[in-house]
């Protein structure tokens, strides 16, 4: 990792002083309610120093990690019956993000509606679950099935701390695209949606994180598209303490503006062994009929270990590889890997980590400069 400026140490060492202070002074934050249901309130802050070398210039920020940004939710639930009702709302913070800075600066929007990730009322029976409001889509997830504990800091989607820099041409000039348009892993997002979600059979669900969804994200005040999707998932742990985990699904995304259909298929697995060794899988496709769009697809693969190192906690270390084609234009090659070590801390809920990532892309005509990314950050839940 490259040396580091005053100013950033100075940062870092104020942001983990008062992060660690204030870790101790919550406890489980649930009341009961005089209906016979309860109240309870949970979030997360994660932040991360994050070190991006372009091949010509490093970037280094102490910033709220994307990959599992900061948050605050409540959830209310309620028994009626066999029935069980269920209100959730969550928001994301919007702190200064890695999603927001790049090799001109930083460009933080601050907090606004978009950043509310659930408004959700649900109400579950034997029949299954079925959901309205402001929530995950069934497609929400099904690319980052992962059972390794490595996985909160190296999974499917690989630009989470580096989504908007500029890949550098061999010239040294920012004129490529940026590694969000470069790599992605299709995983549906959250909309404003009804859903149903069907029990669970021997494993199977078309529920859980599965089911039939329609939604169009009213709370986005930039998108307006209408979406449709649906997927089947399985877990289970096996004789012999074998877990494993897969999904599949599919979203069909109808631009408001009439340009066209968007269609992906994507899927992932993971198995972890009795040992602690894991290996996941995810892979996907997309087609497009807007006009001049490509249809790209990628795969993705991950071997993890993870084992009781250390009296604070499992320890989780992993590496994994990303292969993309066709993002940006036919022709076009994405590669990345990366590394990561994570600690857990059980003391305190946290968990640590330390992750390195390399991207590399060539449109077909030009091979840009290699983006390497160092993080080092902690994520900590109540």
């Amino acid at each position: 990792m490259p040396n580091l400026t005053s100013k950033t140490r100075t940062a870092a060492t104020v942001a983990i002083a008062v992060f660690g202070s204030a870790v101790p002074a919550f406890a489980e934050l649930k009341f009961d309610t005089k209906f016979g249901g309860h109240v309870s309130f949970y979030g997360q802050f994660d932040p991360a120093l994050i070190s991006v070398d372009d091949g010509q210039q490093t970037n280094t920020r102490l910033l709220d990690n994307a990959l599992s940004n900061s948050r605050l939710g409540l959830r209310y639930y309620r028994p009626l019956g066999e029935r069980e009702f269920m209100f959730r709302f969550e928001t994301g913070l919007r702190l200064p993000s890695s999603a927001e800075w790049d090799q001109n600066g930083s460009f933080f929007s601050g907090w606004t509606i978009d950043d509310i990730r659930h408004f959700d009322f649900s109400l579950k029976g034997r029949w299954g679950k079925t959901s309205l409001g402001q929530g995950s889509m069934v497609s929400d997830g099904a690319a980052t099935i992962d059972l390794s504990y490595v996985g909160l800091a190296l999974y499917s989607f690989t630009n989470d701390e580096n989504t908007s820099f500029i890949y550098r041409d061999p010239a040294g000039a920012l004129s490529g695209p940026t590694i969000r348009d470069t790599a992605d892993n299709f995983d549906g997002s959250r909309g404003w949606r009804a859903r149903y979600d069907t029990p669970k059979f021997n494993g199977f669900t078309a529920g859980v994180s599965g089911g039939v969804a329609w939604g169009q994200n009213i709370l986005d005040l930039s998108e307006d598209d209408d979406t449709l999707d649906l997927g089947v998932f399985y877990a289970n742990t096996f004789e012999g303490g074998v877990q494993f985990a897969a999904g599949v699904a599919y979203a069909r995304r109808a631009r408001d503006d009439n340009t066209g259909t968007r269609k992906d298929t994507m899927g992932s697995a993971s198995v972890l062994l009795r040992n602690g060794l894991s290996f996941t899988v995810a892979a996907g496709r997309r087609e497009d009929d807007k006009v001049g769009a490509s249809n790209p697809e990628y795969w993705y693969g991950k071997v993890a270990y993870e084992g009781q190192w250390l009296t604070w906690g499992k320890t989780g270390v992993g590496v994994d590889y990303y292969s993309g084609r066709d993002f940006v234009n036919q022709g076009s090659d994405t590669h990345a890997w990366g590394i990561a070590l994570v600690q857990k801390i059980e003391r305190i809920n946290t968990d640590a980590y330390l992750k390195y990532r390399s991207h590399v892309f060539d449109d077909g005509t030009t091979r840009y400069q290699r983006n390497q990314t160092w993080v080092l950050g902690a994520l900590w839940k109540f």
